[in-house]
């Protein structure tokens, strides 16, 4: 990767939490124009006047070339690229809500995780039925193990760009790799959604496993046939093979299952405390996008006829209160067979 900063971009990020607050200081970081669309003016003014989100990784100084807006026709219009990181059950609206401001050079860049409820589409399919009447909008679905804090601060970090037309996948390769930031550039956009839509099943799994007080040998095993689980769902859906074993599909299922800074990890653990789920969600200002994306992955699956495991056990512990040692007990006591 060349050092030399990249040609610079007007910017548009829509949505201001954590990782909408992450990408909005990648992108500044490599001298681009960003606009923040924020829902909340609280966040928008704090941007604007103490150079800090008040809400979300409120201890970081954001620079000049950060500017928030409460308009998000603002943010759109005369934007080279747009990240979209609002929640995969809100990507359906946000891409409505654009669309008359949105030009067919704008590239279109969605960071949400995860399967649309009840029509069971990837991001990329919604992005496309939302807008097909218009025009078809170049699209990059952005994936990887990428913590919001740990980018934010400028730990190392590598995620990945797909898409179906190169073009736009090295445009978002260029203009946000610098430094400790890397981007990878894929033309698998069905394994890297899915990759990142499903590793969060696996993640709630993984820490029921640790609440009960097993050990590491169970993470690992969890871990391993969650890699196959996913990799059998995407490749009944067009995937590549070698995608899963990438950054979207095995290096965010890591991420997520052994750091200490996931949402859905946090979900987990307070269910193993036994508490109730929509307590939990009720006290959280962010997504854990995992819960909702587990009810659509759960029905994916069973639409196309394959098999996973793990999933349906976290669908019961979600959705039908049933024990975690009762989930962990059915998972390891099911019909011995070949790897």
């Amino acid at each position: 990767m060349s050092s030399e900063l990249p040609e610079i971009k007007r910017v548009a990020v829509i949505g201001a939490g954590s990782w909408g607050t992450a990408l909005s200081l990648v992108a500044a970081r490599n001298q681009h124009h960003v606009t923040l669309w924020a829902r909340e003016r609280e966040v928008a003014d704090g941007i604007n006047s103490a150079r800090r989100n008040p809400f979300y990784l409120s201890d970081i100084e954001l620079p000049e070339n950060i500017r928030a807006t409460l308009k998000i026709e603002d943010a759109i219009e005369g934007a080279d690229f747009a990240l979209l990181v609002v929640p995969s059950h809100a990507m359906r609206e946000m891409v409505s809500r654009i669309l008359p401001v949105l030009t067919s050079e704008t590239v279109l860049v969605s960071a949400a995780k995860g399967v649309e409820n009840h029509t069971l589409m990837r991001m990329e399919e919604v992005v496309s039925d939302v807008s097909r009447e218009r025009f078809s909008p170049q699209y990059v679905a952005l994936s990887g193990p990428s913590f919001a804090r740990e980018v934010a601060i400028g730990d190392p970090t590598a995620i990945v760009a797909a898409s179906s037309d190169r073009k736009s996948s090295e445009l978002i390769q260029r203009s946000l790799s610098a430094g400790v930031f890397r981007v990878y550039t894929n033309t698998d956009v069905v394994g890297v959604e899915l990759g990142g839509a499903v590793k969060n099943d696996t993640n709630h799994i993984s820490v029921r496993v640790r609440g009960l007080g097993f050990g590491t040998n169970a993470v690992a095993a969890i871990i391993t046939r969650g890699l196959a689980e996913v990799t059998r769902l995407a490749l009944a859906q067009g995937a590549r093979v070698e995608t899963m074993a990438g950054l979207a599909g095995l290096g965010d299922l890591v991420l997520t299952c052994t750091g200490e800074l996931s949402r859905n990890r946090h979900v987990g653990i307070e269910l193993g405390r036994g508490r109730k789920l929509a307590t939990i969600l009720g006290e959280m200002r962010e997504v854990a996008e995992g819960v909702k994306t587990t009810r659509s992955i759960y029905e994916l699956g069973r639409r196309l006829g394959i098999e996973m495991p793990i999933t349906a056990s976290i669908y019961a512990l979600l959705y039908e209160d049933k024990p975690a040692l009762e989930a962990a007990n059915e998972l390891m006591g099911r019909p011995l067979k070949r790897e």
